[in-house]
């Protein structure tokens, strides 16, 4: 007879650890003490939880287990970045990037095995997708991070590989342990989701979360969004903004980021400039401009900085919010999916690039 699988711990969040000791005959503070300890002092070895009974302790060892996300390969960056490549436990890999700055320090964690979206200038799609991540899978990469930095990031973004309103149920049980007391202790304001724009999603994480939201807008208008965000013909700007309106509802000191990649001669024009400030009209608003990383195939270069500078200060001169954000880890490849790409690609031959967007002026 086949052994009882074990049950991962890392699955479960606070509520998971107590109905798990309850049900064992033992009481509920026992499960946030082992709640404690695999998350807040970073120890997956059940026999150092030495405050836990040795009756728990062997059950815990027979029943469950801590399967962390094992690092295949790190990258440091001379600007202090660093890029972690996790091989899982059925050998597909994520990236997981660290980035530090003088009074902040923000984790880029992944949420899916590649990305089945296909933004024509990210590097994950280029793979495909694979398979959504687990809750253990997502939070083991800040439990390492925590682990080798010594202490947990001040700001957590769900930013890297793959769509996370796609895999909803792991990434909110996740999120919920990033902001537990009894693990890594972050605010609200300093997690925050990144989207496409899955518009039903949006609602229902306004209905059980508080993060912060980022949406990964690209383009002022449906035309050109279509192109370079493919979701965006299923899901509209028409629909997409009240959804972000929404989101924001009883937050008056909230603001959506909107995440605006800089491609040069195709969305970083004057006229569009224009029309991004008319579509975010009203809408509380932070944009991020971000200059093209750019990685083999991709088909797009990035705006010249003196074109991105001009776009950020008609942003400005509205009214908005406009921060250009900056390059960090070009050397290690830092964009989410190219560690991962150029892994798979010494395996087999670089795929076909895609042909470029048609340039709008």
């Amino acid at each position: 007879m086949d052994p009882k699988p074990h049950i991962p711990l890392l699955d479960l969040d606070r509520a998971g650890f107590e109905d798990l000791t309850l049900g064992w005959g033992f009481e509920p503070y026992h499960g946030r003490n082992l709640f404690r300890w695999v998350h807040k002092h970073g120890i997956a070895d059940i026999a150092a939880m030495t405050d836990l009974s040795k009756s728990l302790r062997a059950r815990l060892s027979e029943e469950t287990s801590i399967d962390l996300p094992q690092p295949a390969l790190e990258q440091p960056s001379a600007d202090g970045t660093i890029k972690w490549l996790f091989e899982l436990r059925d050998g597909q890999r994520v990236e997981t990037v660290y980035i530090p700055e003088e009074d902040r320090s923000t984790l880029c964690v992944s949420s899916q095995v590649g990305c089945a979206l296909d933004c024509h200038f990210c590097a994950t799609a280029r793979q495909g997708f694979s398979r959504n991540l687990t809750t253990g899978e997502i939070i083991g990469q800040v439990w390492h991070a925590t682990r080798v930095l010594g202490k947990p990031p001040t700001n957590i973004v769900m930013m890297g590989m793959g769509e996370p309103l796609a895999n909803f149920e792991a990434v909110v049980r996740a999120m919920d342990i990033m902001q537990d007391d009894f693990a890594y202790m972050l605010a609200k304001t300093r997690v925050t989701l990144s989207t496409s724009g899955i518009v039903p999603n949006i609602y229902r994480l306004a209905e059980v979360s508080h993060v912060s939201l980022a949406v990964s807008l690209h383009a002022p208008d449906n035309a050109l969004r279509d192109q370079i965000v493919p979701i965006n013909r299923k899901y509209p700007l028409e629909e997409l903004i009240p959804a972000c309106r929404a989101y924001l509802r009883g937050e008056p000191r909230r603001r959506i980021t909107w995440e605006y990649v800089m491609l040069k001669d195709v969305n970083d024009s004057d006229r569009h400039a224009k029309a991004l400030i008319r579509l975010l009209e009203g809408v509380p608003s932070k944009v991020n401009l971000i200059p093209f990383n750019p990685f083999p195939g991709s088909g797009f270069e990035t705006s010249e900085p003196d074109r991105i500078e001009s776009f950020r200060q008609r942003l400005k001169r509205s009214g908005l919010i406009a921060i250009t954000r900056k390059t960090r880890g070009d050397e290690i490849a830092a964009a989410c999916g190219q560690l991962v790409g150029q892994v798979q690609n010494r395996r087999r031959p670089q795929a076909e690039a895609s042909p470029r967007v048609a340039v709008h002026t």
